[in-house]
């Protein structure tokens, strides 16, 4: 599988091994930097006091190349390590300063100095983070269903926003200039005696502040190539370095006019976003459309081959897997493995509804092959007439057991997209970002998907419980009746619709309480900038500046509410094998005791199960989830009317590794699931309950309201390397797909290749397995940096055959 797409050259050989030897560690540079400029300009408007911060940051942070690169741009004094930011928190980050090392997964490594220095700046954000406003904002009734862990949106405020992609095909054409250009007639039209203007005239001089900062900091890295080109003994690493420094001389400020330029100003771009703010998939969008033309033209005039274009290409994907990200352990727990969710969208189609498949497509394909890291997450956008050659190439790097490529549908996507008021040029042109969401890149606003997370199960409990949460005894939901009074199923649904039209509203107000703290606190001034149609409007992101904006919350636990109502009606209301206080009764003992163990057999094997084309329970979750689809589209987002297409909500199921968070918060569910285990991920069915093959979970999933939840709907399978070492087994997932897709219009599929006992013997001999890689949820992590119960949790999948 290796000799298909060749090896690494020797240089990024040696980079690789050297990232992978890198412990990841703490920095505190950035938090340091941005105390100083937020002290400094504590008088300034906050679109000014952001800019001057990344200002101070671009122009005194450590900065470096290393030996191996031809690519240059870090985002802390070392690679694989990560920043603080301390305006978004700092309360978990000093509480758990002396526990990064010892954690179960996801440990970042941290000395003394740094812990001082952290330490020495946390005063000053006592009561003064995003975090700390955003849990004031929340009103008490909402923030009740917070702490309880039924709705959390703590990545929200702890860590950003991000879920975007800027127009990188639009930069590498004009360079930052053009923006500056624009920014400068924007400003110089206003007319200042309307207050209205003010905020855009800061707001403008912030962007040119910006722009200026990362045309400087360019330099920094061409003046530090130049330097180094003084000591430099080996001829040819000089000629390298003088062509860096003259890369870093022209972009990204300038248009690009080589591949190589291109490759290098969207890399410093892509960069500085994650600089500026603590975000998460930050994504770079269609890179084999916008790219394409620089490497045709190379290539053409040959200028560049095929394997130095390859090289470029896994240099940028080194690079991009050197940014880190640390979050508080609880938020940990939704996020397992440090994903940056950093997604490249290839094939598709083109704006004239061509396929869009190029020479680049293939590139990436190989590079990303050659590489074999977590980063970047990349999608294949499948359409009806995707090159078939392209398709097979596709899952040959399936094959590799990278957990990639996912494979994202156009069938579904684009008319869902259309439906909601996206221009059809607009629609053929979307991008994957972060894991399975969609948006059209340079014209979305934040967070597509992602806002909070609903916890299904957690809130059939409740409306069994008479809208008292069982964990806590805390009266949540008005007007119920307890399940051992109720009488028929239909009483169990009107119960599920009142606790879940309740939830639904609070999700909202605790979304909104997050937004407008993030708008008014921490605007994110060059990726607003380089998003339009913010300076045409003169507003950030958080204001509306972006010319769509729909966003959506997480659903957690969807196979899990599925079986259990199905559970519930088949055996408690219809067949009387498990009266209403039997099963309440077992719910709340954790299914303990002979007694408890019978009812946990019969939840288990006498009820239909999600994931088997099964219509009996497939059209109950239908049913459940459609009533929280059509609530959530009553509430529009808080840049509703301010400027953007949409400003409106929908459904998303790509709830990342939250099934394992979550379902430590939540007791004993019908469905036979244990208290304390992982509920199931995204829209898969649980555990060993799919039997009937993976057909017929395509079948089940198919039947959700698909277009209706393009916030992402996650599907997991997982096969065997051998299940795929066939050209026959090969064609039959192409033609499984092909079904998905075409007829079933399916959304989402992505899978795990690998065995149960390679994933056991990991566990055991970790030292064995330093380079396997498995898809958590929308994104794929390293094995051996996951906790324990999210490595279980992958090993308990089901495996399918072919």
């Amino acid at each position: 599988m290796e000799n298909h797409f060749g090896l690494l050259t020797n240089r990024m050989h040696d980079f690789r091994e050297e990232l992978l030897k890198t412990k990841a560690s703490i920095d505190a540079t950035r938090a340091i930097l941005t105390t100083e400029a937020y002290k400094e300009h504590a008088d300034k408007p906050i679109t000014l006091k952001r800019a001057y911060m990344l200002k101070n940051i671009l122009e005194n942070m450590t900065i470096f190349i290393e030996e191996q690169t031809l690519i240059v741009g870090n985002q802390a004094k070392a690679n694989r390590s990560a920043p603080i930011f301390p305006e978004y928190a700092m309360g978990w980050v000093i509480k758990e300063l002396d526990e990064f090392e010892k954690r179960d997964g996801d440990i970042f490594y941290i000395d003394e100095k740094t812990k001082k220095e952290l330490r020495e700046i946390a005063p000053y954000w006592k009561n003064n983070t995003t975090f700390d406003k955003g849990l004031a904002n929340i009103p008490p009734k909402s923030k009740v269903l917070y702490d309880l862990g039924i709705i959390k949106a703590e990545g929200n405020i702890t860590s950003g926003d991000a879920h975007i992609a800027v127009d990188y095909g639009r930069i590498i054409k004009n360079g930052l200039k053009e923006y500056e250009e624009r920014t400068i007639k924007a400003k110089n039209a206003l007319d200042l005696t309307d207050f209205n203007n003010i905020s855009k005239f800061h707001f403008y001089e912030a962007i040119l502040i910006v722009i200026d900062a990362v045309k400087n900091f360019a330099k920094r890295y061409s003046n530090l190539a130049k330097e180094m080109m003084l000591t430099e003994e080996n001829e040819e690493r000089k000629l390298e370095l003088k062509e860096i420094a003259r890369i870093m001389d022209k972009v990204p400020y300038n248009s690009a006019n080589s591949f190589y330029e291109a490759l290098q100003s969207i890399w410093f771009v892509h960069l500085i976003l994650q600089i500026e703010s603590n975000g998460h998939s930050l994504s770079y969008g269609r890179m084999d459309q916008f790219l394409y033309p620089y490497l045709h033209k190379d290539l053409s005039s040959g200028k560049i081959t095929e394997d130095r274009a390859v090289e470029l290409l896994t240099n940028l994907w080194l690079k991009t897997f050197t940014i880190n990200k640390v979050r508080s352990w609880s938020h940990t727990q939704f996020s397992a493995g440090s994903p940056l969710y950093q997604n490249v969208t290839i094939g598709g189609q083109t704006t004239d509804k061509k396929d869009a498949v190029n020479k680049l497509s293939y590139l990436i394909l190989k590079s990303v092959a050659q590489t074999r890291l977590p980063q970047p997450n990349l999608t294949v956008r499948y359409h009806k007439n995707l090159n078939d050659n392209f398709m097979n190439e596709a899952i040959e790097v399936l094959k590799l057991g990278i957990g990639m490529p996912a494979f994202n549908s156009d069938e579904i996507i684009i008319p869902s997209f259309i439906e909601k008021g996206v221009a059809v040029e607009d629609a053929y042109n979307y991008s994957a970002i972060g894991c399975v969401e969609v948006a059209v890149p340079g014209k979305w606003g934040y967070r597509c998907t992602g806002m909070s997370f609903i916890n299904f199960p957690k809130t059939l409990l409740i409306a069994m419980n008479a809208g008292v949460d069982p964990a806590s005894n805390t009266k949540l939901v008005q007007g119920l009746t307890h399940f051992e009074n109720m009488k028929s199923y239909e009483e169990l649904k009107e119960a599920w619709n009142t606790t879940i039209i309740e939830f639904t509203k609070q999700s909202v107000i605790i979304e909104n309480c997050c937004d407008l703290v993030l708008e008014n606190d921490v605007p994110d001034i060059l990726c607003s900038a380089l998003t339009e149609d913010c300076i045409g409007r003169g507003k950030t992101l958080k204001e509306g500046g972006a010319i769509y904006d729909f966003i959506s919350g997480l659903q957690v636990g969807i196979a899990n509410l599925a079986d259990s109502l199905s559970a519930i009606k088949k055996l408690v209301f219809e067949e009387r094998k498990i009266s209403n206080k039997e099963l309440w009764n077992a719910l709340m003992s954790d299914f303990s005791g002979k007694e408890g163990k019978r009812i946990q057999k019969l939840l288990t094997e006498d009820a239909p199960k999600y994931g088997n084309d099964d219509d009996y329970v497939d059209n109950l979750i239908v049913e459940a989830y459609n009533m929280y689809i059509d609530e959530v589209k009553k509430y529009p987002n808080t840049r509703y009317e301010r400027g953007p297409i949409g400003g409106v909500r929908y459904a998303g199921t790509s709830s990342i590794s939250a099934n394992v968070g979550q379902g430590k918060g939540t007791l004993a569910t019908p469905d036979g699931r244990n208290a304390g285990t992982p509920l199931a991920e995204g829209c898969s069915p649980s555990h060993s309950m799919d039997k009937n093959g993976p057909t017929a979970v395509f079948k089940t999933v198919s039947k959700l309201p698909t277009r209706e939840i393009t916030g992402g709907v996650l599907l997991n399978q997982k096969v065997t390397p051998i299940m795929l070492s066939t050209e026959e087994n090969k064609m039959k997932l192409k033609m499984l797909l092909k079904t998905f897709f075409n007829r079933l219009e399916g959304f989402h599929v992505q899978y795990n290749v690998v065995s149960k006992e390679t994933l056991l013997d990991a566990q055991i001999h970790p030292e064995k397995h330093r380079d396997l890689i498995v898809r958590v949820a929308g994104y794929s992590a390293f094995f051996n940096v996951l906790s324990k119960q999210t490595q279980d949790d992958i090993i308990e999948r089901t495996e399918q055959t072919l």
